[in-house]
């Protein structure tokens, strides 16, 4: 059955924040991406590192349309690995490196004022 667990308000998460949070045995960062919170399990599925202590940030793309010059994107949708680099799309869990590998998601929802994570 899943069950609700406050993260914090609306203002103590603004645009850009977030917040590690532990239930029970999980740790679960949650994060503020433009506006749309994310909740991800602070655990890099390649070696077990403390995924979400690592930075928020943007990354580097190539396309044909470009001219294959490289563009920063995505800035501050981009979490990487403090381990070793691994780069993960906050809004879906999206491995950047390992197309088909995605880490699971959390469903956050904003009640009032309180963000929750459902677990």
């Amino acid at each position: 059955m899943a069950t609700e667990h406050v993260v914090g308000t609306v203002s103590e998460l603004p645009v850009g924040s977030k917040r590690i949070i532990k239930i029970g045995s999980l740790e679960i960062g949650v994060f503020n991406v433009n506006g749309t919170y994310y909740a991800l399990p602070n655990h890099c599925f390649h070696q077990g590192g403390p995924l979400c202590e690592g930075k928020t940030t943007g990354t580097v793309h190539v396309r044909a349309e470009n001219d294959w010059k490289p563009e920063w994107v995505q800035e501050g949708e981009i979490l990487v690995c403090p381990w070793h680099g691994l780069e993960f799309e906050i809004s879906t869990g999206r491995c950047l490196a390992r197309k088909r590998a995605r880490l699971r998601r959390y469903r956050v929802v904003v009640d009032g004022e309180e963000v929750k994570v459902v677990v």
